[in-house]
């Protein structure tokens, strides 16, 4: 059975959610807010979640922190139509790549 794009998409878009509720429960004393969100959001999918055997190649903390930063930047500037998820991981999957079926 060969794995679709948009399944590759929904499956990392699915992690991208997960992390966003986890993220929230931790740091629900605060509302969620945290200044330092992208590298919790990082270490969470690189060690706690299935995200590197999603892609092709098992990003690094810090590139995949300083891309979270940049996509929710372009997220917000260009006020996209799409969930968060689904864009962060069009773009995650473009630039790491899809495990290959």
């Amino acid at each position: 059975m060969e794995v679709t794009v948009a399944e590759d998409i929904e499956g990392v878009a699915a992690l991208l959610h997960e992390a966003a509720q986890t993220h929230h429960i931790v740091y629900r004393i605060v509302d969620g807010k945290d200044p330092d969100w992208a590298s919790w959001y990082a270490e969470w999918l690189i060690t706690l979640s299935e995200l590197p055997q999603l892609l092709a190649r098992k990003p690094v903390r810090s590139e995949l922190i300083s891309m979270l930063v940049t996509l929710d930047r372009e997220f917000n500037d260009r006020k996209v139509a799409e969930a968060w998820e689904r864009f962060y991981a069009g773009r995650l999957l473009e630039t790491f790549g899809a495990v290959p079926a």
